[in-house]
């Protein structure tokens, strides 16, 4: 036999393209379009489906960038197409190769109500099926000119990022815009055609499947006549159906595709965008729903929902009806697809209980799966969250994007650092953009690692992110391969249909210990640092509302603001989005979001300081009270009450010889050097040196910053190749305040000023950096040369801290080179450790080189500040920007604990005469509070979270300031646990208190009745 493979698929390409699917509209006639566009924002159904139409016409500019134009559409169907299905083919300007990213839009009748989005894959509406001719045609579209940001020559720097900058200039050209017949059976050919030759490609040359299907195809191709597509397309389906009937081998894998819509809460468009990505996508999908009875539509993110509900009741009314039809599933339960890496413990805990209680309010559904296909990795803490939640199972496809190693399972358990462990899958399709191609669902297959165990894996269906979702052609397809023989089985199903499979099938999955660190996407750590300084203040302003407000409730009667705290909790949990925290989304995004933290820490402050006044007795006596957040004692003053404070000690600050200053409080004595350098850094009590010989801390560096792609997502491991040390400084000064010195730089367009600080009675060098911003595709880091030998260090996450090498032994090892913190990094050896603390920054990097001088191991932990990429917001950063760190020598990981919430919660002071007592005590520091509220369902009950933080056993008791009739261990939703406590681990006590035993970073949370 001759080899004539690439004859026939060639053939089939051009037939395909110039002759079949062409003939799947075979007659059109034009319609008649008008279009109003609206002045501003977009505007309300009604306003837009009365405003008066000036005509256009195809092949016409139209869409200022971020505007929103209101086409109407009018024509007769022809007589003649009586008996025919039609169908509207309205093209705004799509690009095809660009499903999202560009112009959409959502069809309504004349009455206002929803038909279905457009989408550049997407762009038919049906008319009748069949017509009886002569119909009088309607149609109005709500289109959005949301310009091209992400273009075929991505991340170069554009203004189109920002209303206030993208102009007017009009962005698409309105094109086909008809009344057109729709075939149904050479669409119906178009897909078998497509579906074997897709399959067929992927199929082994050696293999008789791969030949059978193309003589198939072959005489599928002779059987139409190419003038007369229409007339003979039945023949040709007829020459195909024999090789798409033979079933697939018992042994092929499944795919339970899953049809999805990726829709990120912000990204490429501000969030009242999504809004409206939301509503057509929905509008969409119940639309296809109504269609085809085998399909699932999965979508996640509660806050999604939600705005659905509230800005778009018309679509809400199709979404739940098919909700209750099983068909339309809530996923995830979650708020947003959030991030994981930086969200503090509270705020990950939240995710799931403002998530999932919507489900459960709305429908009556608890998820079992957490839904985040597109988040930039996974804190080692998260597992424990997920099961406090209720929650058992999680679904993510981005690992498959590091760069360096590749995963080695796609279905696994994934354990914590409690234990905590998780059923996780890994769509090997590696997309959660799937669109049921051949290519994709055999390399599913292959890609499969888990194939020797099981073989069930999920396929996220459907074009995100304003693509609309699945399609009518995916749907197809899948049913095509169902049970063909040469493919994976593909099935429709929700993805605790899936989940429950693929564990019953897996019954000895590998393990996986530790973070899932995605080796990509570093840079998100420290981009847009103003939208992370918001973040981690709220976070922290939340826990004091929440603390202060309960107090004043059980303590004088004060009313808790439910409501108020309700809706601040979901503004910050919405902008810890995985597009928004991290800083990779457009500067609209982050300029709204910098005036919404704004707004939450002004009323989360008056909430604040309400509940404190309320407390404080009477403003005239005279005395000052400290109001303490922290989980841990300060200056004399209980955790979670107020007194006056116990103040120790001094600083004294003198010239240091040779240049510069000397600061000794008689715990540490800092020596600051005549370039503003730290060069030692004594602990007293240990007669240990903290700099290593030779070096100086505080050092600020500056390497350029220009990664392969995506600039904003990305630093690459060679911007350490060169660096420019900052060790010049305009003045080195007392500061204002006994006891600090006050450092200025200047390099490039920038300024620095530092104000290093001994504190009298603390054990850490407090460092306040001001930076006035003006550097291009720069990374700023704050540098510390530390004398420690330490192989691992450990950095905070939720619930407690993880570990990781400081050398670089292996692949795994090496691609760390920028990680994530919260409120510390510690190193030690036996005996001695060191802590770095802040109060806004996550990114870092950690490490080790062994000196000639000595023989000693410098270990060097470095702050990332700030960098300064062009895309998407050419203008990243620019400006002043304050950030506060502090060095901790002779610390242990308790002292890193203990002062990374004092840095985070700074002592509030109002006159007051009435000492507050906490409303519950515990009497061992390695037991951390991180919540005391109000019950949500406003019975009054107070609920304390707390966990093991020092990474050890704990047993400790708990005493409540307030008398308590009944004490229930509860999920992360408030809710008693189904399962009983753990034996010893929480004990009631008849004296009132609750004796705790608690493993390494257990989490508990407890609720006390009144």
């Amino acid at each position: 036999m001759h080899d004539d493979r690439k004859l026939v698929e060639g053939r089939l390409k051009r037939v395909l393209d110039e002759r079949i699917r062409p003939a799947v509209h075979p007659e059109s006639v034009p319609l008649d379009v008008a279009v109003w566009h609206a002045p501003g924002e977009p505007v309300p159904v009604a306003e837009g489906l009365s405003a008066t139409p000036e005509p256009i016409a195809a092949g016409d500019r139209w869409g200022a960038p971020w505007g929103t134009s209101w086409f109407t559409v009018t024509g007769t169907v022809p007589p003649e197409w009586a008996g025919r299905t039609v169908e509207a083919i309205l093209d705004l300007g799509f690009d095809r190769n660009m499903p999202g990213f560009q112009c959409e839009g959502l069809v309504y009748r004349p009455d206002g109500t929803p038909v279905k989005g457009l989408h550049p894959l997407n762009d038919w509406v049906r008319i009748g099926a069949p017509v009886e001719g002569g119909e009088e045609v309607r149609l109005h579209i709500e289109a959005a000119s949301n310009p091209v940001i992400l273009d075929y020559h991505p991340f170069l720097p554009t203004p189109l990022g920002d209303k206030e900058t993208a102009g007017t200039q009009p962005q698409y050209t309105l094109a086909r815009m008809d009344l057109a017949v729709f075939d149904e059976t050479v669409w119906q050919l178009v897909m078998d055609l497509e579906v074997l030759g897709e399959l067929m490609a992927e199929l082994p040359v050696e293999g008789a499947r791969r030949w059978e299907i193309m003589r198939a195809v072959e005489r599928a191709l002779d059987a139409v006549d190419l003038q007369d597509v229409n007339g003979t397309a039945a023949a040709a389906r007829e020459c195909l159906a024999g090789v798409l009937a033979t079933p697939a081998a018992p042994s092929a894998h499944r795919v339970s595709a899953v049809g999805h819509a990726h829709i990120d809460s912000a990204w490429l468009w501000p969030l009242r965008e999504t809004v409206r990505k939301v509503a057509r996508t929905t509008s969409n999908m119940t639309a296809l729903l109504e269609s085809e009875p085998s399909f699932v539509f999965a979508m996640s993110q509660a806050q999604q929902w939600a705005w659905v509900k509230e800005h778009r009741p018309e679509v809400w009314a199709k979404v739940v009806k098919a909700v209750a039809a099983g068909r339309f599933v809530p996923a995830g339960g979650m708020w947003v697809e959030s991030d994981t890496n930086m969200p503090g413990s509270e705020a990950m805990a939240r995710q799931f209980v403002h998530g999932k209680r919507f489900f459960l309010d709305e429908f009556g559904i608890e998820n079992d799966e957490v839904w985040l296909p597109d988040t930039f990795g996974f804190a080692a803490g998260l597992p424990q969250i997920i099961k406090a939640a209720g929650s058992r199972w999680l679904l993510t496809q981005k690992i498959s994007w590091s760069q360096t190693n590749t995963f080695p399972h796609h279905t696994f358990l994934w354990e914590g650092i409690d234990g905590t462990r998780i059923f996780t899958h890994f769509p090997p399709v590696d997309t959660y953009n799937c669109s049921m191609k051949g290519s994709e669902i055999a390399h599913a297959a292959r890609n499969f690692k888990d194939k020797d165990l099981a073989r069930h894996s999920l396929a996220p269906t459907g074009w995100g992110d304003g693509g609309g979702g699945a399609t009518r052609e995916m749907v197809a397809k899948a049913a095509r391969m169902r049970d063909l023989e040469g493919s994976a089985v593909v099935t429709w199903e929700t993805p605790a249909e899936f989940f429950t499979k693929a564990e019953a099938e897996h019954p000895r999955p590998a393990v996986w210990v530790g973070e899932l660190y995605l080796e990509l996407h570093r840079a998100t750590l420290t981009s847009q640092a103003r939208t992370k300084q918001g973040n981690r203040r709220s976070e922290h302003l939340l826990r004091e509302a929440e603390l202060w407000s309960a107090t004043a409730a059980v303590r004088a009667g004060h009313p808790y603001p439910y409501e108020r705290l309700d809706r601040l909790w979901k503004t910050v949990l919405l902008h810890q989005f995985h597009d928004i925290l991290p800083g990779s989304s457009i500067a609209w995004v982050h300029r709204e979001a910098e005036k919404t933290y704004a707004a939450v820490a002004g009323e989360l402050n008056a909430i604040i300081d309400a509940a404190q006044r309320a407390l404080a007795g009477d403003a005239g006596a005279g005395t000052r009270l400290l109001f303490n957040s922290a989980p841990h004692t300060r200056d004399g003053v209980p955790a979670g009450g107020a007194q006056a404070p116990v103040m120790a000690g001094g600083t004294t600050a003198g010239p240091r010889e040779g240049g510069g200053h000397v600061l000794d409080n008689g715990l540490l004595r800092v020596e600051v050097d005549g370039r503003g350098l730290v060069v030692s850094v004594h602990d007293i009590a240990a007669g240990r040196e903290a700099v290593a010989p030779g070096q100086a801390a505080n050092l600020l560096q500056l390497h350029p910053d220009f990664p392969n792609m995506w600039d904003a997502w990305d630093v690459d491991a060679f911007y350490r190749n060169t660096g420019t040390d900052l060790v010049e400084a305009d003045e080195v000064a007392p500061g204002e305040e006994p006891g600090t010195v006050r450092v200025t730089r200047s390099f490039g367009r920038s300024k620095v000023t530092q104000v290093l600080g001994l504190r009298p009675g603390a054990r850490r060098l407090d460092i306040d950096t001001e930076v006035d911003w003006h550097e291009t595709e720069k990374f700023l880091k704050l540098a510390f040369p530390l004398d420690v030998r330490a192989e691992r260090y450990a950095s905070e996450t939720q619930y407690g801290h993880a570990y990781r090498a400081t050398h670089t032994n292996t692949s795994w090892e090496a691609a760390k080179f920028e990680a994530c913190n919260h409120r510390f990094v510690h190193l030690e050896e036996p005996g001695w450790g060191i802590a770095l603390v802040n109060d806004s920054t996550y990114g870092h990097d950690v490490t080790r080189t062994v000196r000639d001088l000595d023989g000693g191991t410098t270990t060097t932990v470095r702050a990332s500040l700030l960098r300064a990429p062009r895309f998407p917001d050419p203008e990243t950063d620019q400006g002043v920007h304050r950030f506060r760190h502090a060095l901790v020598p002779g610390a242990t990981v308790g002292d890193a604990v203990r002062e990374g919430y004092v840095v985070n919660l700074p002592a509030r002071h109002l006159p007051g005469d009435a000492e507050v007592a906490p409303l519950v005590t515990l009497d061992n520091d390695a037991v951390v509070v991180t919540a005391v509220k109000l019950a949500d369902d406003e019975s009054g009950d107070v609920v304390v979270r707390f966990h093991e933080a020092h990474g050890g056993r704990a047993a400790a008791t708990l005493t409540a300031g307030f008398p308590v009739s009944q004490v229930t261990v509860t999920d992360l939703l408030e809710r008693p646990l189904t399962e009983a406590p753990r034996e010893g681990g929480v004990t009631w006590r008849e004296d009132g208190t609750v004796a705790l035993r608690l493993r390494p970073f257990e989490l508990v949370t407890l609720r006390l009745r009144r």
